[in-house]
């Protein structure tokens, strides 16, 4: 009881402290739902170039929209990040984001990385992607590995396939895309199959589905590409021997290419500090932040003409990326909820 008092404080603490520096002209407000050590140094670099404080508040993405909601008009934030095509769209659909428009962002971020147009501008821009591979065990599948989304469906996949819990965004925004190429009825179907071939029920994140993997508890489970980046670039001897045990597919390179996720921002609805906000967001844009953002979590820049030097991206190679809007993945999350439910992928 104690504890979760001192919490309380701590956060009550934390939002007064934020609120007072609102309404100065010289600070910006995040929430964010990136929860990475390396974006303090892009917090300071932003300051630096700016003279623009940043505050911010750092939790879960569902944490910080349900934040967002009780605030209301009396919310500090002025720029809300999050990291999952579903959030942004969730978000946006329920209003919390004001649109914005900028012509440096337009020429910097390719539409398919946006937001929706409306008349008055966008409702959140991408600044960082990642891509949802199949991982495979070497020893059970290294001559065979499935080559697409749909392989996992298949028979000889019985009691091999490992994921997450669909109900996880990532999950949601992969079979979203599912249903934009394949409609509903065919997804179901593939979905349906998908879960007759678990080797186990749903459980964990995309990093326990390697290891999983590596052990041989699973023979194939998809992952997001910067969980398998950190583990190549670990110095722990345990990591890189489950590294060596599994191999990864980029599913899809002969179809639609391989399904692509952001971490995205926008301006708030009740934004105080408008100005400064659209400076972040320009700032993130930037070849300088681009690179940071992406060689911090492993991923890659939304910005075509940034480069980068990511040994462990460098060694995994290139990919046809699926050109879906990310947009359209978002629009497409009430669908995917209907439809795992009706699957049991639970």
């Amino acid at each position: 009881m104690m504890k979760q008092r001192l919490i309380s404080i701590v956060a009550f603490t934390l939002a007064n402290l934020i609120s007072a520096a609102a309404w100065s002209s010289n600070a910006v407000n995040i929430y964010s739902a990136r929860h990475y050590q390396s974006d303090d140094k892009l917090y300071a670099t932003f300051t630096k170039h700016t003279g623009i404080q940043v505050n911010r508040i750092e939790a879960a993405d569902e944490a910080l929209l349900e934040r967002l909601r009780s605030e209301g008009s009396n919310s500090p934030a002025d720029v809300l990040v999050l990291v999952d095509a579903a959030r942004l769209s969730r978000a946006a659909s329920e209003g919390l984001f004001a649109l914005s428009d900028s012509e440096v962002l337009r020429q910097r971020i390719p539409e398919s990385m946006r937001a929706t147009k409306e008349a008055q501008g966008y409702a959140w821009w991408g600044f960082s992607k990642r891509a949802r591979i199949i991982v495979f065990n070497k020893q059970r599948f290294g001559d065979k590995p499935p080559l697409s989304y749909a392989s996992l469906a298949e028979p000889r996949f019985k009691s091999a396939v490992c994921t997450r819990s669909a109900a996880h965004p990532y999950m949601l925004s992969l079979i979203a895309s599912q249903i934009e190429h394949r409609g509903e009825s065919a997804t179901l179907s593939w979905a349906r199959a998908v879960v007759g071939n678990f080797a186990r029920p749903p459980r964990g994140g995309d990093t326990d589905q390697i290891r999983a993997t590596a052990t041989g508890e699973c023979g194939v489970a998809l992952s997001n590409t910067y969980y398998l980046a950190r583990l190549m670039r670990s110095t722990k001897a345990e990591d890189q021997e489950l590294i060596r045990k599994v191999g990864f597919i980029w599913p899809d390179q002969d179809d639609k290419g391989t399904h692509v996720n952001v971490t995205g921002g926008g301006i708030v609805k009740h934004a105080k500090n408008r100005e400064a906000a659209m400076r972040f967001l320009e700032f993130m844009a930037s070849d300088e932040a681009q690179q940071m953002l992406a060689d911090g979590n492993n991923e890659w820049p939304t910005v075509p003409s940034v480069k980068i030097s990511n040994p462990a991206l460098d060694a995994m190679g290139s990919f046809k990326a699926d050109r879906l809007p990310i947009a359209t993945i978002g629009a497409r999350q009430a669908a995917a909820v209907k439809l795992v439910d009706q699957a049991g992928w639970r």
